[in-house]
C-alpha cells in the first residue's frame, strides 16, 4: 500500500486565499477570465490600495489604505467586469477577530474612530475594556478601520 507524501502534495495546491477584487467587479464573472492585467486600474486608485495579487492580477490590500468608492478602476478598466455603479459596490463586510486588543482587556477604538459610516461601536461593560460590535448593514467594505488597527484584527471578507 502506497502512502501519499501530504507535504510535496501541498506543493501543488493552490492558495485558497480570497482575493478582495475590485469595487463592482461582477461577481457572476469569473474576474481572471477578463481581467487582462494591464494595470491601468492600479495607477488610477486615488489611496493606492489596488496591488498586483496572485498571477499579476489586481486585488485590494486595505492594509496600504481605504477604499473611497472613487470608481476611478472601474473608468480607467476597458474591459466588461464591472456591474452598474448604481449597485452595491461588493459583499464584503469587516470582521473582528479574537486578536482584538478589546478582547485582550485593552482599551481601544481606534476601529470606530476611523470607521465613517459608524458601523462599529463598542459595548461597554464594567471592570473590562469596551468590546466592538460592527453593524453589518452599515458597514460598507471600504476597509478603513483595518490599517489603524494596532493588532491586525480586522479582515474584511465576504459575509456568509
Amino acid at each position: 500500500m502506497s502512502s501519499i507524501n501530504q507535504s510535496r502534495r501541498r506543493l501543488f495546491r493552490r492558495n485558497k486565499r480570497q482575493a478582495v477584487r475590485l469595487p463592482w467587479a461582477d461577481p457572476d464573472i469569473e474576474f481572471t477570465d477578463l481581467c487582462t492585467r494591464c494595470d491601468k486600474c492600479i495607477q488610477a486608485c486615488e489611496t493606492q490600495i489596488l496591488i498586483k495579487g496572485d498571477g499579476g492580477f489586481p486585488e485590494v490590500d486595505f492594509s496600504i489604505d481605504e477604499c473611497t468608492f472613487c470608481h476611478r478602476c472601474v473608468d480607467a478598466c476597458e474591459e466588461p467586469l464591472f456591474t452598474p455603479l448604481s449597485s452595491q459596490a461588493w459583499q464584503i463586510k469587516a470582521h473582528i477577530l479574537e486578536s482584538c486588543m478589546a478582547y485582550q482587556g485593552i482599551w481601544c477604538q481606534s476601529c470606530k474612530d476611523a470607521c465613517d459610516s459608524r458601523a462599529i461601536n463598542f459595548t461597554l461593560a464594567i471592570g473590562k475594556a469596551p468590546l466592538p460590535d460592527i453593524n453589518i448593514d452599515a458597514c460598507t467594505g471600504c476597509g478603513a478601520c483595518v490599517a489603524p488597527c494596532p493588532s491586525n484584527a480586522i479582515v474584511i471578507k465576504e459575509t456568509n
